[in-house]
C-alpha cells in the first residue's frame, strides 16, 4: 500500500512517522496525484508542533501544502487536466487531510497547475509556495512597482529568496535582511542589491543609509513579534509593511509611524483561479528568461522526513528543503 507521513500528537520532529494507507479513488472534480517530491515549509513545522494558525485533526493528521507529481487518475466532472499530466499542487488549506507528505494524494482538480516545461522535479517542489507568497504579497497586495526599494526580512528563507527574484523581475530594488552576517555573500549572489545583517548593525539605521535617508517603500516581513514596530520605522512616510510569516511567535508590537500594514496569507490568492493564472504566467516568464530560479538548500529521501524537519528547525538553511518520494 502507498506510504504517507502522519502524526498522532503534536511535538518535535520525532512525532512524524510513515504508515501505509489504502489508495483513495478521486471523487467528482478531484484528481489523484502520484507525488514525486514536496517542499518542507515553516507552516508544516508549525502544524506539527501544534502552533499553526489552525489545529490539525488528530490522530493520523497529514502534512504538506505543496508538492509536484503526475496525475494518476481523474474523477468525474474533471476538466482541463487528465491522467499523465505533470502538475504542481497550488493550494491545500486542508493539508491535515490531503497533505503532500505521501506517495499519493487526492485533491480538487482546481488546486493544481501545469508544471512548467523543463523544470526539474526538485525545483518544481520548491517553486509554488515560496514564489506565490512572494508574488502575491509584493505585487498583488503591496502593488510593488519598478524602482521601489523593498526590504525583505528572513531573506535566506525560501520566501525571502523568492522575494528577491520577484523584486528583480519587476525592476524593484531588493534590500535583504538576515540575522547572520555569514549569509551576506550568498544573498548578494542571489540578487540582493544590499544585505543588512542584524547581528552586526541596526536594521533601521542601515535601511535609512541604503535608501538615502528616505526609508523603504515596502517592507516584507516574515518574523513579526515585538520587533515589528522598530522594523516599520525603516519604512518611508506612508510606506507599506506586509507580513507573511510569524517566525517570532510573541505578540507583534504596533508601529507609531504612519504606514499601511497588511497581514498576508497566500491562500487569499492561491484559492482564486484568476490570480493563480497571473501567478503561473509571471513565474513561467521568469523561468523562461532566467529571472526565477528556485534555491535548493538540501534534499532528503522520503524515509528521512524527520531529519528534514530537524534540518529546517536549525534555521541555518539558505533556500528550500525538499523531500523526494
Amino acid at each position: 500500500m502507498p506510504r504517507v507521513v502522519t502524526f498522532d500528537e503534536t511535538g518535535g520532529p520525532e512525532v512524524l512517522h510513515i504508515v501505509e494507507e489504502p489508495i483513495t479513488e478521486p471523487g467528482p472534480g478531484e484528481v489523484r496525484i502520484r507525488i514525486e517530491a514536496f517542499g518542507v515549509n515553516r507552516l508544516d513545522q508549525m502544524a506539527r508542533a501544534g502552533i499553526g494558525p489552525r489545529p490539525s485533526r488528530l490522530p493520523r493528521a497529514r502534512l504538506g501544502v505543496e508538492g509536484t507529481g503526475v496525475i494518476d487518475a481523474a474523477g468525474p466532472q474533471v476538466e482541463g487536466v487528465a491522467g499523465g499530466d505533470a502538475v504542481l499542487i497550488a493550494a491545500l488549506p486542508d493539508a491535515d487531510v490531503r497533505g503532500t507528505y505521501a506517495e499519493y494524494t487526492v485533491v480538487p482538480a482546481g488546486t493544481v497547475v501545469a508544471r512548467p516545461a523543463g523544470l526539474s522535479v526538485i525545483d518544481a517542489a520548491a517553486l509554488w509556495v515560496s514564489y506565490s507568497t512572494a508574488y502575491g504579497a509584493l505585487v498583488e497586495k503591496a502593488g510593488m512597482r519598478p524602482g521601489d526599494q523593498v526590504v525583505i526580512t528572513a531573506a535566506s528563507s525560501s520566501v525571502g529568496l523568492a522575494a528577491i527574484q520577484v523584486a528583480n523581475q519587476i525592476g524593484a530594488v531588493p534590500i535583504a535582511v538576515t540575522s547572520h552576517a555569514a549569509k551576506k555573500d550568498a544573498l548578494l549572489a542571489a540578487g540582493a542589491a544590499a544585505v543588512i545583517a542584524s547581528d552586526e548593525e541596526n536594521v533601521t539605521e542601515a535601511v535609512r543609509r541604503e535608501t538615502g535617508g528616505v526609508g523603504a517603500d515596502i517592507i516584507l516581513d516574515s518574523v513579526m513579534g515585538p520587533g515589528l514596530a522598530e522594523l516599520a520605522s525603516a519604512a518611508k512616510f506612508g510606506g507599506t509593511v506586509i507580513t507573511v510569516g510569524w517566525l517570532d511567535p510573541r505578540p507583534a508590537s504596533f508601529p507609531a509611524n504612519p504606514v499601511t500594514i497588511h497581514r498576508y496569507a497566500s491562500f487569499e490568492h492561491t484559492l482564486d483561479p484568476v490570480v493563480v493564472r497571473r501567478i503561473a504566467a509571471f513565474l513561467g516568464a521568469g523561468l523562461r528568461y532566467g529571472a526565477v530560479q528556485p534555491t535548493i538548500d538540501a534534499v532528503f529521501a522520503f524515509e528521512d522526513v524527520v531529519e528534514a524537519h530537524r534540518h529546517l528547525e536549525q534555521g541555518q538553511q539558505v533556500g528550500k528543503v525538499v523531500v523526494t518520494v
